[in-house]
């Protein structure tokens, strides 16, 4: 098995280590500087600067779920996971650069999101877009590279009707 090659090792590490480090940063000045539940107008009421809290998943998803069940499917699962896509991508040579691009945002981001589960029990979420009546669920750095490098996978596969993993 060949694997990545250096120049492809260096552009993976560099997404995945920019996407965790700036997305912990903005949440480390969320949890210092922000009140808690409290909405800040950044432009307008388009964009909202708040300090939310989440111990589920998108959107609150599994709240309510016991410790247990939390910890396997909100920490266990995701690290098996994050941890089995970036081994691929680094010893896998076929892959196209926009979609090592797109495994190393939706790695970036998903570490990102499972430090702060580890660390604090639950997912520090700080904007949210309104445009008219229309509004975002509140999300977090984290939340953007993994959408990001997901719309980019789901381009790659339409564009060449397959996704190598």
């Amino acid at each position: 098995m060949k694997g990545a090659t250096h120049f492809s090792k260096i552009w993976i590490s560099s997404i995945v280590l920019l996407t965790l480090a700036s997305d912990q940063l903005v949440k480390v000045l969320t949890r210092l500087e922000i009140v808690p539940q409290s909405y800040n107008s950044v432009i307008k009421d388009y964009f909202i600067v708040t300090n939310v809290e989440n111990t589920g998943a998108m959107l609150g998803f599994g709240q309510d779920f016991p410790p247990l069940v939390k910890r396997i499917f909100f920490q266990a699962i995701p690290l098996l996971v994050l941890g089995i896509l970036l081994y691929r991508i680094l010893t896998k040579s076929s892959f196209k650069p926009l979609s090592l691009t797109a495994y190393a945002l939706v790695i970036g981001g998903g570490l990102g999101n499972l430090i702060d589960r580890i660390v604090y029990g639950s997912v520090t979420d700080s904007f949210q877009l309104r445009f008219a009546f229309l509004r975002t669920g509140i999300f977090n750095l984290a939340d953007v590279a993994v959408t990001i490098g997901i719309v980019l996978l789901l381009y790659e596969m339409v564009k060449s009707k397959t996704l190598s993993l």
